[in-house]
């Protein structure tokens, strides 16, 4: 997946992680909207499948995006991508990075797959973590995982001497660009000391809140709605397009942001996506338009926006996601917001819950919200979630409730009065030792 005989549209100056719609609609597409466009062609890497590289690079690797409103489409070409690759192509990923002229590297690859624990450090006990380090300490250049091969590639500039760049996680995690950089570093420390100090000194980490609801569809097309935000704190040393020129705004504390995307909208589909299933209800249109569900995130977000700092606009934000998620053309499948959900849980629930912990109020709409969490996972036995083994011992413990909430949580674990209010909510709890020893767990992963 090379660039074509001719060369690319535009110079290869970024380089993007994750080749899936939602970078397609969004970076792909501030990029493209950029008044210095000409200057920034993206080299695209996917992360598991090459599938997406190849067929974007069949088609000259631009492909068409529609903007999906509730009375009709709008669509464009987008041409910002130049080159794609399989991302087990690490080295090509390698050589683009020893290039000065490259300047930011971009991550789409969701919450989960980064390889790092809930305080951002690398999981050990993850397999594919633990494989790369040891190989890596044996001098590979090769990687099977993001976080490595992330390295392989900043050990290429550094030893280029290409120079500085930036890093900018584009996930639903708070302050994602201090969480990977917390991850990157301490993965490069336990592989060469050297390499982690020339991080530390080079590479700039931005944290960033991304909005624009992209769901999975069966054709192979990008659909979108209108709505997109973007907004970004950090440095680029190497330099970056003008996104501001397409919308995207630079702020110097990106936490009132982030908080009220991750916890208005992801929280609230969240919220659907766990009171829906169960109802019947397949969309995030079907969901809202239930009196119950639309309830639940109303009480949701009254809770959260109270742990937003002042001055923080929400009244008109949360206006607008409701006629976001009402729109009936934007299929967004529940099942879909379901998948991975013990990250997702973590970071949008469980960050209320805590939050209204420490301002001395009940969290009473975040426990209900994580009751339904735990009610969902005793139904979901085909949902693939990166930490089902956690998962499966949680269930299997003596007390499933507290243990559960432990996985997202152990400050919320330990206080009694929010286990208290879960419990309640959860309803009784079948008990583990009931189950054959054969059957399989009620969250088990998926095989891959």
């Amino acid at each position: 997946m090379e660039d074509t005989p001719a060369g690319p549209r535009h110079p290869v100056r970024i380089v993007h992680i994750g080749l899936g719609r939602f970078f397609r609609a969004h970076q792909a597409w501030y990029t493209q909207h950029a008044t210095d466009a000409a200057d920034w062609g993206i080299a695209a890497f996917t992360v598991r499948s090459p599938r997406a590289a190849r067929e974007l690079a069949a088609r000259g690797f631009s492909y068409p995006l529609i903007v999906r409103g509730p009375d009709g489409d709008a669509e464009e070409r987008i041409e910002s991508v130049v080159a794609t690759h399989d991302g087990a192509d690490v080295e090509a990923f390698r050589r683009y990075l020893a290039g000065r002229e490259v300047a930011v590297v971009t991550l789409t690859v969701t919450e989960g797959g980064y390889g790092l624990d809930a305080d951002g450090d690398p999981d050990l006990a993850d397999a594919a973590v633990q494989g790369d380090l040891i190989a890596l300490r044996a001098g590979a250049t090769t990687a099977s995982t993001v976080l490595g091969r992330l390295i392989l590639g900043l050990d290429a500039r550094r030893r280029a001497d290409a120079g500085s760049i930036a890093v900018v996680p584009c996930d639903n995690i708070p302050d994602n660009g201090a969480f990977v950089a917390r991850g990157v570093t301490g993965f490069a420390t336990q592989v060469d000391e050297g390499l982690s100090d020339w991080i530390r000194a080079n590479v700039s980490f931005v944290s960033t809140s991304v909005d624009r609801i992209t769901p999975q569809v069966a054709e192979d097309e990008v659909v979108t709605e209108s709505f997109s935000d973007w907004v970004l704190a950090g440095e680029f040393p190497a330099g970056r397009p003008r996104w501001e020129s397409a919308g995207a705004r630079f702020v110097d504390d990106i936490e009132p942001w982030e908080n009220r995307k991750l916890w208005l909208l992801n929280g609230a589909h969240c919220v659907l996506a766990f009171a829906g299933i169960p109802r019947g209800l397949e969309t995030v249109s079907d969901a809202i338009a239930d009196p119950d569900c639309r309830a639940r995130v109303e009480d949701f977000w009254a809770e959260a926006v109270a742990g937003l700092p002042p001055g923080t606009e929400h009244e008109d934000y949360r206006t607008q996601l409701i006629a976001r998620f009402a729109n009936r053309r934007i299929v967004h499948s529940l099942s879909q917001i379901a998948a991975g959900a013990t990250s997702k849980v973590q970071f949008r629930f469980a960050a209320v819950a805590e939050r209204t912990l420490d301002a001395g109020r009940a969290p009473g709409a975040s426990a209900e919200a994580t009751a339904s969490w735990i009610q969902w996972l005793q139904t979901a036995p085909s949902q693939s979630d990166p930490r089902a083994d956690e998962l499966a011992a949680a269930a299997a413990s003596d007390d499933p409730v507290a243990a559960l909430i432990a996985v997202v949580s152990p400050r919320l674990a330990a206080s009694e009065a929010f286990v208290a209010r879960v419990r309640d909510a959860a309803g009784p709890q079948p008990n583990p030792r009931a189950h054959s020893v054969n059957a399989a767990p009620p969250f088990s992963r998926r095989a891959s």
